[in-house]
């Protein structure tokens, strides 16, 4: 016979559970934090070392061999990882940052700042962007590559005349120059339509290149003003604005009377759709391509915070061409007649 429980055991059990996993994350945190912190330990005296001492990459080898063998169950002690620990030493010189920012990263995430940026104001932004929004090392490694921190907050805007402080800086920082939507494969002669289906398809990598806080509304949102209808390309809705973002998209160069019609948009949904306690909605025309001096004379006199950006895709080769290149199949086939000793 089973024995019967209270009806608070249940809730009790979930509680104890949360708590556990909450103690075993911040355990996992800790031993990070002192890990990074002893491997900048470990390269500052390094660095020191060398240069007092003069010594060179013989001397890294041995200390690698000599630690390794002291510590056989400690990962981590490879020569190669120590000159990472030596370079993240020299990276990060001051100690405090290293305590209240780095060391909150694994180490893996560490590395790659390590490997893939030269100035200390990058790894510093990319570093705060990491913790903030907990990127993981894929993560982190696409966003430096799309080069992120030279394209946020560079969108024309008006936001500075038509919001007030501080949400004009935060919508301008939330908007970048160019958008990367390489994850796209498109004709150069495709339609907004086809550009819209495949930014939906691909919603998720869409809203990582967005950036955090966008939660996705609808695609041709209907919208009922005077008994015509009219339809939004994207509607989404910022978490951390706290309010609504109308994206237009056009697969053209910009043009001054897009901001007309979303100055419209965004009006409509003000009045229709948005919450009291919401803040004003704000718009965004994304554009194959712009003209900045043509961009920034259009939004001057416009009261709606609108942004305007250009995007990049991957142009999809026309059927003429495509047609007249080989097949995967057809240069195996020709790599399987190459006779032997040759170089294939």
């Amino acid at each position: 016979m089973i024995p019967s429980f209270p009806a608070e055991y249940g809730p009790f059990l979930e509680d104890l559970k949360e708590r556990i996993r909450t103690s075993q994350l911040k355990a996992v945190v800790a031993v990070n934090r002192e890990l990074v912190l002893l491997y900048w330990q470990i390269g500052k005296q390094i660095l020191a070392a060398q240069a007092t001492e003069g010594w060179g990459t013989k001397v890294v080898e041995r200390l690698s061999t000599d630690l390794r063998r002291e510590f056989p169950d400690m990962k981590g002690l490879s020569s190669r990882n120590l000159n990472y620990m030596r370079a993240f030493a020299e990276a990060w010189p001051q100690e405090p940052i290293v305590q209240q920012l780095v060391a909150q990263l694994p180490w893996g995430h560490n590395v790659r700042l390590l490997d893939h940026l030269k100035t200390p104001e990058e790894r510093t932004w990319y570093a705060q962007q990491t913790l903030e929004f907990g990127w993981s090392r894929n993560v982190l490694e696409l966003q430096i590559e799309s080069r992120l921190y030279e394209r946020q907050g560079k969108a024309v805007t008006n936001f500075h005349r038509a919001l007030p402080a501080p949400q004009s800086d935060l919508a301008r920082q939330l908007l970048k120059d160019p958008y990367n939507f390489e994850f796209l494969t498109l004709q150069a002669d495709a339609e907004e339509r086809l550009l819209e289906k495949g930014l939906v398809d691909h919603i998720r990598k869409f809203l990582l290149e967005l950036g955090a806080g966008f939660a996705f509304v609808g695609s041709q949102y209907h919208l009922e003003v005077g008994g015509e209808d009219f339809y939004i390309d994207l509607l989404f809705y910022h978490l951390k604005l706290r309010c609504y973002v109308v994206i237009e998209l056009k697969t053209g160069k910009f043009k001054p009377e897009y901001a007309g019609k979303l100055n419209f948009y965004l009006a409509v949904v003000d009045d229709l759709v948005r919450h009291p306690d919401d803040a004003p909605s704000i718009g965004l025309i994304l554009c194959k391509d712009k003209n900045q001096v043509v961009a920034e004379y259009a939004l001057r006199n416009t009261t709606a915070p609108i942004g305007v950006s250009a995007f990049q895709i991957t142009e999809a080769l026309p059927d003429l061409l495509k047609d007249s290149l080989p097949t995967v199949e057809q240069i195996e086939r020709e790599l399987s007649n190459v006779p032997e000793g040759m170089d294939r």
